[in-house]
């Protein structure tokens, strides 16, 4: 089987070869320009002692009125203050409203917390919410009022 000159070589031809037309993209389906693993340094986790839940709430510091003059962040830590500034935020808001993965997401908002620029709420263990039980006593006494 030869390869079609009109359709270009690349992966699955005979000879392996790429076309170099056929291997760019020049719309945001080429995704972004740093690559996640770039933009955390590599590390998969924080330095911070607690995993961050995805429903965890992120608010920014007062000392964190404006990131952008701080040379030592990167854009993507300023656009997580930034959008924790008008009103908290969770970890998995955040992600999509970034457009990054999860994961970079809580490195990301680890480094910040570190900074101390941001603190993080977390959600109420399971063992502690209130018992079932006890929730319907109280709506059943209410309703009796």
């Amino acid at each position: 089987m030869s390869a079609d000159s009109s359709r270009g070589t690349g992966p699955g031809f005979p000879d392996g070869t790429v076309d170099p037309q056929a291997s760019r993209w020049y719309d945001a389906d080429a995704g972004p320009v740093v690559r996640p693993y770039a933009m955390t340094r590599g590390r998969t986790s924080s330095a911070s002692r607690h995993r961050l839940d995805l429903i965890a709430l992120v608010v920014p510091e007062p000392a964190a009125d404006d990131p952008g003059r701080d040379q030592t962040l990167a854009p993507e830590h300023v656009a997580i203050v930034e959008l924790c500034s008008d009103r908290p935020q969770s970890i998995a808001e955040l992600a999509a409203d970034l457009d990054l993965p999860v994961g970079v997401v809580r490195v990301l908002v680890g480094d910040l917390v570190e900074d101390e620029l941001v603190h993080v709420t977390r959600p109420v263990p399971p063992a502690e919410l209130p018992d079932v039980n006890i929730l319907r006593e109280v709506i059943n006494g209410l309703r009796a009022l």
